[in-house]
């Protein structure tokens, strides 16, 4: 699954899985467009990444707001043809609340930045694409927008938002070899994950070595993914190897969701 020649564009690649997915990227031999809020924490990330050999330009991009995408779409197509789309930055919205004590505020926020971002993404990224008669677009989801989760409705719905946009944009863009997938990750091994646990145990009075264990039982493979496991998911579906595949959602889960 070699991506040589070819020029990423990556949202959210400064931290825990959007740092793997960049470093599998650019390990495959793409060279990278990396773009986020914080450019700050993405220059490290770049530095390793030209440390591999590859080109790794840093755009200040807010993806919530459709002139930032719309400047990272004319900057990033300056500097080259773009061959691939990788759409990490998201967030994971309130946690424990129904649907009921969720704001408005609240519901508004997540969707616009789960949802609406990865519509101006694809918008802004495509026309390229088209012109070109190629291209690669991969949408990080999660397994909620596969399922439903009780206590994470602003969540869930957001990632059942974009898999309908990944699912319409590949029938629109098919035609014009263009592949639209998803990745949808379970819980992840990272920061995020052991203040999860580190919540459940609180909540349950339980230890947190205990709770890592109870979410681990919940997956037919009775381990946590790692941020590596879905960077190849998501080289994968980058790469000619998924040439014929388009408009799925590939859960890297453990086998949660079947």
């Amino acid at each position: 699954m070699h991506l040589s020649g070819c020029r990423a564009v990556i949202t959210g690649p400064a931290k825990g899985m959007g740092a793997a997915i960049t470093r599998a990227v650019a390990e495959a031999g793409a060279n990278l467009v990396l773009a986020g809020r914080d450019t700050d924490a993405i220059a490290p990330v770049a530095a390793e990444m030209r440390a591999l050999g590859r080109q790794a330009e840093i755009v200040a991009c807010d993806v919530t707001r459709a002139e930032d995408v719309t400047a990272l779409a004319a900057s990033a197509e300056a500097g080259g043809a773009v061959d691939i789309l990788i759409t990490v930055a998201g967030g994971r919205g309130p946690l424990g609340k129904t649907g009921v004590e969720t704001t408005e505020a609240e519901f508004e926020e997540i969707l616009r930045l789960n949802t609406t971002a990865i519509f101006l993404l694809m918008r802004a990224f495509a026309p390229g694409m088209i012109e070109r008669g190629g291209g690669r677009i991969v949408n990080i989801g999660g397994t909620f927008g596969l399922r439903g989760r009780a206590g994470r409705a602003a969540y869930s719905a957001s990632k059942w938002g974009m898999r309908g946009l990944t699912k319409s944009f590949a029938l629109e863009l098919g035609p014009h070899n263009i592949n639209v997938n998803s990745v949808c990750p379970g819980m992840v091994e990272g920061p995020r994950f052991d203040t999860v646990c580190a919540e459940l145990a609180a909540r349950l009075g339980i230890s947190v070595e205990e709770a890592r264990r109870r979410h681990a039982e919940d997956y037919a493979m009775r381990r946590v993914s790692t941020a590596d496991d879905v960077a190849h998911a998501v080289v994968f579906l980058a790469s000619d190897k998924a040439r014929q595949i388009t408009g799925q959602d590939l859960a890297v889960d453990g086998g949660w969701v079947i």
